[in-house]
């Protein structure tokens, strides 16, 4: 089947819609139908305000299982067992992404002990393995909206996938709801009609499973019955309420909500969320799934500006992977389509290839009423009015940029529009599946952007990228340009070498040159193509970070992920420990390829002491450092550490020492206090690409004073301006 016209417009309004959906429902998660209209009423718009809303599982999972299509093979070979081995490297061990409680209570806990214990998919999920209870939990469906997003028109396509991933967790009718679910999805962007997309998912799971009997008999309900959903909330309720099954969050219920939601919302997005939303139960996985689905038939139109300004286009989430946990919507859009075209066997259309090549973060403001999570910002002393919109009146490429609009601006003060590059504890009102973050910009690093004052004003002017770094509150500045009405400026800066320094802001800076503006709109301009490139180059001294706590059991150092064990700050030292296996932890982008990565290492106690670097999850790393016997080891990580290279080196408890390592390509040298140790190839399968690390294994505690970051082929230009704030 060929892929629609407006596939990749429908995707971003699926998952836009799925976003939603989650902070819809977010805080009255498994509250009654009863306590939620005593509290509500009538439910008509969100119900809670949030700074941001923190990570969910609801987000995290589509997002990073979907990287299995990346990792492994794209295309419907992919096996469960190789789906599972992305579980085991996106999601940290035992805390963030899913629900962890416990083993034979929590599904998601269960399949990660069983997968990071042998117990490969799909047995790792089965009935078999689990039993009934804990494998028809809800999870096979709320994780499974992209499978659909990149199958457009292929129910078929979508469930199969499906089954899959569902499977590494659930069995039966946990996985039979994930497969429906996937199917509706896909059935959505060709068909509008709500009873003929259920029953497209129904086609694709067994006809004599609960599933598809609880499915009908509210199809039936409703057909006897069509005006009033509070009555067949209560047949549901009376018939497959909670009571009826076990376990913490079973999925028919749920299901039976879902589909109760879809029949009476009478195709209105806001009604049919409102409705699943006051069902109750598990609210914000059934509003996320029928979110999904009502977004992609409706496209972006049926979406309320609502629903979608406070949401302002962020989506945070709770991987091993800090730089992926800030995310923003278009971004996924993106990826997930162009995974869809790739899987199609078909090219993108040419308004969308130069997106879909473009391998720097490119924010370009293409899909109608993106923001791509920009904000405003100013110096002035009174109160900041203005606003951002998406606007079609101009654009630097493409059709679309964001127009920015700043009330009643004074000359000589200064209004910013910004990408918020990394987040804190004070971002959010709560700690919502455990997020932690690393910065997705560092210095080194290029911006740009390109920006027009309208040709009607008759203003005055000045334009600068900026970078703040949160951890002085200095910003640095690229040049000063004075602007030229009706003319699109490219402005350009490179971020010089930083030390101790976190990049939280990167934008433009608007300086009006005149008098004290009139009411209302006084500042316009509009911004397109803002692109984050370059390499990184930069340096951390560990006594100069802070612990960011969130609650007593969410304290995290600033910048860092880990997969597991004790990481915090010791005495200006980066201190890691655990009891078993590896304590490791993490920071940098994904996409780093060639670099010098040089720490200080200070062995405590135990005998395995290392640095990891091309670290592209919890299974996917290469390692370096001190083990036993005096010995300096050079590891690979596939699931697994085995031993690439190694040699004599006599290293000591409590003594410094200056580990280094030069990737480059597939060629690894390695150095300690200068003197090179080990010169090693990968030849099978190298990663050329990852994060930098720290770890150590079997009960060792490591310390780490500082490290130093720089891309090899590095050059810098110009110096930049600065100002304390």
């Amino acid at each position: 089947m060929t892929i629609p016209n407006d596939y990749v417009e429908r995707v971003y309004a699926g998952w836009l819609a799925k976003v939603i959906g989650v902070r819809h429902g977010g805080n009255i998660e498994n509250w009654t139908y009863d306590r939620i209209e005593r509290t509500f009423g009538e439910i008509t718009e969100y119900l809670h305000e949030f700074k941001n809303f923190a990570a969910d599982d609801d987000t995290n999972g589509p997002m990073f299982f979907l990287r299995a299509l990346e990792d492994y093979v794209c295309g419907m070979e992919i096996t469960a067992e190789q789906m599972g081995m992305t579980w085991l490297n996106y999601a940290p061990d035992g805390h963030g992404f899913y629900w962890w409680g416990g083993y034979g209570k929590s599904t998601e806990h269960t399949a990660y002990l069983n997968l990071k214990n042998g117990i490969m998919a799909p047995r790792s999920g089965s009935i078999e393995q689990n039993g009934v209870a804990v494998a028809e939990q809800i999870g096979g469906q709320i994780f499974i909206d992209c499978w659909g997003l990149i199958a457009p028109g292929n129910p078929q396509m979508a469930a199969h996938f499906a089954e899959k991933i569902a499977s590494v967790s659930h069995d039966g009718n946990g996985k039979f709801g994930g497969m429906f679910i996937a199917a509706c999805i896909a059935s959505a962007f060709v068909e509008r009609d709500i009873e003929r997309i259920i029953e497209t998912g129904l086609a694709h799971i067994p006809a004599d499973c609960e599933y598809a009997r609880v499915t009908r008999d509210v199809i039936a309900f409703y057909k006897a019955s069509p005006h009033d959903w509070r009555e067949a909330f209560q047949f549901v309720k009376a018939h497959y309420g909670y009571d009826k099954y076990p376990g913490h969050c079973h999925i028919i219920p749920n299901s039976a909500v879902m589909i109760l939601s879809l029949l009476y919302g009478e195709g209105d997005f806001s009604r049919t969320i409102n409705i699943c939303n006051m069902c109750g139960w598990d609210t914000d996985c059934n509003v996320a799934n029928v979110a999904t689905i009502m977004g992609v038939r409706g496209g972006i139109e049926a979406i309320d500006d609502k629903w979608r300004k406070p949401i302002n286009d962020f989506l945070c989430c709770s991987s091993v992977i800090g730089s992926l946990n800030i995310l923003d919507i278009p971004w996924c859009a993106t990826y997930i389509a162009r995974l869809g075209y790739k899987l199609a066997g078909e090219e993108a259309p040419e308004r969308w290839a130069s997106i879909f090549a473009e391998k720097n973060m490119r924010f370009h403001f293409e899909y109608p009423g993106s923001t791509h999570a920009f904000r405003l910002e100013h110096n002035d002393p009174l109160p900041l009015t203005g606003r951002i919109e998406n606007t079609d009146q101009f654009a630097a490429s493409g059709e679309r940029s964001l127009k920015v609009l700043f009330d009643c601006v004074q000359g000589g003060c200064a209004y910013r529009v910004y990408h918020q590059t990394y987040y804190r504890p004070d971002d959010f009102n709560d700690s919502r599946y455990d997020p932690s973050f690393s910065p997705i910009l560092y210095p080194g690093q290029t911006v740009e952007a390109q920006v027009m004052l309208p040709g009607s004003t008759n203003q005055r002017v000045t334009a600068r990228l900026y970078v703040k770094d949160g951890n002085s509150g200095t910003r640095y500045y690229g040049d000063t340009v004075l602007l030229s009405a009706g003319q699109w400026i490219r402005l350009v800066f490179q971020i010089p070498r930083l030390n101790d320094c976190c990049l939280e802001q990167a934008g433009i800076e608007f300086i009006p040159m005149d008098g004290k503006g009139d009411k209302g709109p006084s500042l316009v301009c509009y911004i397109d193509d803002v692109i984050f490139g370059g390499k990184p180059d930069y340096a951390i001294d560990f006594a100069q970070e802070k612990l960011e706590k969130w609650n007593g059991l969410h304290i995290e150092v600033s910048q860092m992920t880990y997969l597991r064990g004790i990481w915090t700050l010791e005495n200006g030292e980066l201190s890691g420990s655990y009891f078993g296996e590896t304590a490791e932890s993490y920071t940098g982008r994904l996409d780093w390829e060639d670099y010098a990565f040089e720490t200080v290492v200070v062995p405590q106690l135990g005998e395995h002491h290392r640095i990891n670097f091309r670290v592209q999850g919890g299974i996917r790393s290469y390692a370096v450092g001190f083990a036993p016997e005096g010995k300096l080891v050079l590891y690979k990580n596939d699931n697994g550490y085995r031993v690439l290279s190694e040699s004599r080196y006599d290293w000591q408890l409590g003594i410094a020492s200056t580990l280094a390592v030069r990737a480059e390509g597939n060629r690894f040298q390695i150095s300690v206090n200068g003197a090179p140790v080990i010169d090693s190839s990968d030849d099978d399968r190298p990663y050329l690409n990852g994060m930098i690390g720290f770890s150590n294994a079997e009960g060792s505690h490591t310390h780490y004073r500082k490290f130093s970051l720089t891309s090899i082929g590095t050059t810098m230009k110009g110096a930049p301006t600065y100002e304390p704030t």
